[in-house]
């Protein structure tokens, strides 16, 4: 059995569409939706991710406060920027690219926006709601897999998930989400990481299985059992003399022998990648909308 794919561009593309409606009915309301963005910084890896997601939003129609600050940016100098934004009603969401350069405290940096304009999902109260199953900033990356799930048509509801990985980035935050009481979710869930003994074993249970360890390979066809869906969070480069910039990308799953004995799976790249983006673009248009109090 060959799996089908699960087209994360496709999916991405949908949602955009929809939020680039939504966008133009609130600017008919005199709402713009607006995101404050800081890199702070040369990482190529960064910059290359902060100019998609300024291109998103310029497509989208929401409006991009884009900040480039040089290296030798200061703590002081940073949490100064993060306040003015927290205190500009035109910013209904705030982006910090990570990492940051190691003389600053990202924990801090973090720590110092706005929970409601944290549309990271990473502030400490936007998680607590989050377990807590209260309205909150979602998590970007894990978002987009449940997104990718439901709008597959998979069941979530009573299934078994094993995610493999327990970052606070994506497995964590998805795990909590997976077993909310809802109907998007409702799954049993089991996290297996760097401790356990044997992920073959939970795995080969699972009706789903989210590979977000960071690490090529992680996950193979043994592991798998027949008809299983697989979500496939991981970005790996390895060695490829083949192509022009001497390696390509790889997730964690072993594609090419996973694929013939899952329903659905991710590909990488072009799988859970391009819902990321996607997702942050849905959360700054609900703050917007939060903020000032519309309810569609």
């Amino acid at each position: 059995m060959a799996a089908k794919i699960i087209d994360g561009k496709q999916v991405a593309a949908e949602i955009r569409t929809e939020l680039k409606k939504e966008v133009q009915v609130l600017k008919a309301k005199g709402v713009v939706p607006g995101l404050g963005v800081i890199l702070v910084g040369d990482n190529p890896a960064s910059k290359s991710y902060v100019t998609a997601k300024e291109k998103a939003c310029a497509e989208a129609g929401i409006f991009s406060d884009d900040n480039r600050l040089p290296e030798s940016t200061t703590q002081n100098e940073l949490l100064a920027l993060v306040a003015r934004m927290n205190s500009d009603p035109k910013i209904h969401g705030i982006l910090v690219q990570l990492p940051l350069p190691k003389q600053l405290d990202e924990a801090e940096v973090l720590l110092a926006i706005n929970p409601d304009k944290d549309v990271d999902g990473f502030h400490p109260v936007n998680v607590g709601r989050m377990v807590l199953g209260q309205k909150a900033f979602l998590p970007c990356t894990p978002h987009g897999v449940l997104q990718l799930l439901t709008r597959s048509g998979v069941r979530l509801k009573g299934a078994h998930v094993v995610v493999v990985g327990r970052s606070n980035i994506v497995g964590k935050p998805l795990a909590n989400m997976l077993i909310q009481k809802s109907e998007a979710a409702n799954a049993t869930v089991t996290v297996c990481h760097t401790g356990t003994k044997d992920i073959g074993y939970f795995t080969r249970q699972a009706d789903v299985v989210v590979a977000a360890a960071g690490h090529p390979n992680t996950v193979t066809a043994d592991m798998i059992r027949e008809g299983a869906v697989v979500i496939d969070v991981g970005v790996n480069r390895v060695n490829d003399a083949s192509k022009k910039a001497g390696f390509r990308l790889v997730g964690d799953v072993d594609f090419e022998g996973v694929s013939k004995k899952a329903s659905l799976i991710t590909p990488v790249p072009g799988g859970v990648g391009p819902m990321t983006i996607t997702m942050l673009l849905y959360n700054t248009v609900e703050s917007a909308k939060r903020f000032y109090g519309i309810k569609k």
